[in-house]
């Protein structure tokens, strides 16, 4: 069997240990510790956070997204490929080296997606765009931090605590919708977004991948901010 093999380490901005890119073949991982935060191998749900979010946005000719998270792409590269020309895709990405790993060692992973003219990515913090984008985003997809239990810094609860959810909620326009990733279930999430005004579904869902089949369940809430 081939081994992995290290490609690069990046610090993340008040986190604790470093992030580990790895590869096997033609196969990357990015690791946190023990912990397999994303994969090329499995990929399905993150394409499933974009797909299911853009379906409610069917009736809008230019919509706006905003995605949490650039990772391998996936879920940029699902919402391009159901998206129309006017819509416009605002990814916040933290850590400029998975932006540089994007553009380079997993250059084939990302193909044209972030040639894009429909793209803008960002080097920032997702909560500071949310907060400053009042009425902003038809939708605001997140797969920080392997979702509401965090693993990286502890910072990203302010994205799925109370005041958090509140602050999307305000950020999004009427009818738009929050969507979140999560690696594992979370029974008090969906009621903290029902506090926070949401419409709220809960869809668990597998991590396939370029073979079908299996992988582990994973959880994305769909939350509708109602159109009136």
């Amino acid at each position: 069997m081939i081994p992995w093999k290290l490609i690069d380490t990046a610090d993340v901005p008040g986190g604790g240990e470093p992030l580990r890119l790895m590869q096997r073949g033609k196969e990357f991982t990015i690791k946190l510790g023990q912990n397999e935060l994303m994969s090329s191998r499995l990929y399905g749900s993150e394409e499933a956070l974009a797909t299911l979010s853009c379906a409610r946005l069917k009736a809008r000719l230019d919509p706006h997204l905003l995605i949490g998270g650039l990772g391998m792409g996936f879920t940029l590269r699902a919402a391009l490929k159901v998206l129309g020309p006017q819509a416009r895709i605002t990814v916040a990405e933290l850590v400029p080296a998975v932006i540089a790993w994007a553009r380079g060692p997993m250059a084939e992973l990302s193909g044209e997606s972030l040639l894009d003219p429909r793209v803008d990515i960002r080097e920032a913090d997702v909560v500071r765009l949310i907060a400053g984008g009042r009425g902003t985003y038809d939708a605001i997809l997140l797969d920080v931090d392997n979702g509401p239990q965090g693993l990286t810094r502890q910072s990203n609860d302010a994205l799925y605590d109370s005041s958090g959810l509140r602050t999307a909620f305000a950020a999004l326009r009427p009818g738009g919708v929050l969507a979140v990733w999560s690696s594992h279930p979370d029974d008090r999430f969906a009621p903290r977004l029902r506090k926070a005004g949401f419409d709220t579904e809960e869809i668990k869902i597998r991590a396939t991948g370029r073979g079908g089949g299996g992988g582990a369940r994973h959880v994305i809430w769909i939350a509708t901010r109602p159109a009136r």
